[in-house]
């Protein structure tokens, strides 16, 4: 998110928080996940701006939240992106964002067996939202998660 909010030209800060509490629900309710936040974060006093960007990553899911704002529509994106692009690194020889290319990870789309939890159609429909082409987002998503490779567990053993 951080990287996303860098390219745009947007606030880094508050894009890399939305990016951290985005699934703040999910692991202790995963049955209300997008729902459950709304109360946590209302709670402790959190602006409405933050609080639908968060909802809004399950729109269609678990959520009726559109996104509406670059941020969320970023967000919705690359949240089941991430996720593949972590798979495509893990089975690398290198096991490592580092040396992964837009390339293999097109070449892991193609296998819609590959990542089985990724949902294909999240990513699709958040591309299309965002005007953008798949490969550039890949790319950039890519180039975000590089920067946080050890923090992450994917530097991997170049």
């Amino acid at each position: 998110m951080r990287h996303f909010a860098g390219l745009f030209g947007e606030d880094v800060e508050k894009w890399g928080i939305i990016g951290l509490v985005h699934d703040l629900d999910y692991e202790r309710y995963p049955e209300e996940h997008c729902q459950k936040v709304k109360e946590i974060l209302e709670a402790e006093g959190w602006p409405e701006e933050y609080i639908h960007a968060v909802q809004s990553h399950g729109w269609g899911i678990c959520s009726e939240v559109e996104p509406v704002h670059r941020m969320e529509k970023v967000l919705y994106a690359i949240d089941e992106l991430t996720g593949l692009i972590a798979a495509a690194a893990l089975v690398r020889p290198s096991k490592s964002l580092l040396d992964l290319e837009v390339k293999s990870v097109r070449k892991k789309w193609k296998d819609k067996s590959f990542a089985a939890g990724v949902n294909w159609e999240i990513i699709q429909k958040g591309v299309e939202l965002l005007g953008m082409e798949l490969s550039q987002v890949i790319q950039e998503t890519i180039t975000g998660m590089r920067q946080v490779a050890e923090e992450i567990g994917l530097k991997g053993n170049l």
